[in-house]
């Protein structure tokens, strides 16, 4: 084989893993915009359905609890199968279960096309993230997941606001059957363009369960639960802080949480570059910068452009913060890593509930405007926790 030929097919290649990361963050984008879609629905839903919006809100809280319960064993299940295949009928199972949202005339069988996707979202993103560490080499995995993980900036920075939109032009039916129909799309062109990835050895369950001993892995869970903890005891309530704290009109909230999305991409471009070089010192950097982000709202909610410089500093390491910590937790093991990075995303969802659990006890019995003090402090006592895992992962 010619120099030439060799170096042809190394582009090829090279422009095939770039194709295939590329439907892999766009699927990942559908997937997620399917669960944050919900949000932005739930008023027309629930006049549509005849049920209150405490009740149609249950739908939010079924999805996050499923993803958070089965995604560690479901991984761990079906981790070993041949990733395309995987791929493909996880997208092919969004679009049948959103298909199934559209027509529904029940909370029930509403419930039920909520139910089945969630238990497939942490199964694609434990094995995402490590196929797109496959495909990109490993001097380019952090930064290939950091752009699947783009799915996860993009879909939190349009999901709900779509919704609403959605809602109002074509209806909650439509947009869920819009989403079926992307879905479908992109089983398509992953049949049609992703390459074969080598599948991961069939490890015993009980083999793969041994993660769960190991202290260094267990140290970066409970990091990761932490870190999400501390970012949505105040992302959870943004759009009151922008509101009640800092004066921000209702009309110009929808706007305001756009931008701080919008800022959080550059959090992912460099979380994606900071995270190759050390994961750990990576999310010890971002959990600093989320703290004073965090705290600096409240004081300089007056100061005019003062707190667009903090709201941009919290986007920033806020968004910085999801394939810092995905990569951060599946690099603290060995082997089982597609189980690692689910159990990631289960410790997320854990993280996701406590915070908005201890951000509604701040409203409740300090106010609204110490959101940021006291989520600040849960950053820093996640930072004075990396150097304990540093050291249980240097001894493992």
């Amino acid at each position: 084989m010619s120099a030439f030929e060799s170096t042809a097919e190394v582009a090829c290649a090279s422009r095939n893993a770039t194709l295939s990361i590329a439907i892999l963050a766009f699927s990942a984008f559908l997937i997620v915009t399917t669960e944050f879609l919900i949000v932005g629905l739930l008023p027309a839903m629930a006049r549509d359905l005849g049920i209150s919006i405490a009740v149609a809100g249950q739908l939010v809280t079924l999805f996050a609890f499923t993803v958070m319960v089965f995604g560690p064993p479901l991984t761990a299940l079906l981790s070993h199968l041949d990733r395309k295949q995987l791929f493909i009928a996880i997208l092919l199972l969004f679009a049948a279960s959103n298909a199934l949202a559209a027509v529904s005339s029940s909370f029930w069988v509403l419930a039920v096309a909520r139910f089945i996707p969630a238990l497939a979202l942490p199964v694609f993103w434990g094995t995402a993230s490590e196929t797109a560490g496959q495909l990109a080499g490993p001097q380019r995995a952090g930064q290939a997941i950091s752009k699947v993980y783009l799915g996860i900036s993009a879909a939190m920075l349009l999901g709900i606001p779509l919704g609403t939109v959605a809602a109002n032009a074509i209806g909650w039916r439509g947009a869920f059957g819009l989403l079926a129909g992307l879905s479908l799309l992109m089983a398509v062109a992953m049949w049609a363009c992703m390459p074969k990835v080598a599948r991961s050895a069939r490890i015993d369950l009980r083999k793969q369960a041994r993660i769960f001993k190991e202290p260094a892995f267990l140290a970066n869970v409970l990091l990761s639960v932490l870190v999400f903890s501390a970012m949505f005891i105040a992302y959870t309530y943004l759009g009151d802080i922008l509101e009640r704290v800092a004066g921000v009109a209702p009309a110009h909230i929808g706007w305001w949480l756009m931008g701080f999305g919008a800022i959080g991409l550059v959090g992912n471009w460099i979380g994606g570059r900071a995270v190759d070089r050390s994961p750990l010192t990576a999310t010890a950097l971002f959990l600093a910068l989320l703290a004073l982000g965090m705290a600096a709202v409240t004081p300089l909610a007056q100061a005019g452009w003062a707190i667009c410089i903090a709201l941009g500093i919290w986007g920033i390491a806020n968004t910085a913060l999801y394939p810092v910590s995905q990569v951060r937790v599946m690099q603290s093991v060995s082997h089982a890593q597609a189980l690692a990075g689910t159990s990631n995303v289960s410790a997320a969802n854990a993280g996701i509930g406590i915070g908005a659990i201890v951000g509604a006890m701040t409203i409740t019995h300090l106010g609204l405007e110490y959101l940021g003090y006291v989520a600040a402090a849960v950053a820093l006592l996640a930072l004075l926790l990396t150097p304990v895992v540093r050291r249980l992962s240097a001894g493992r």
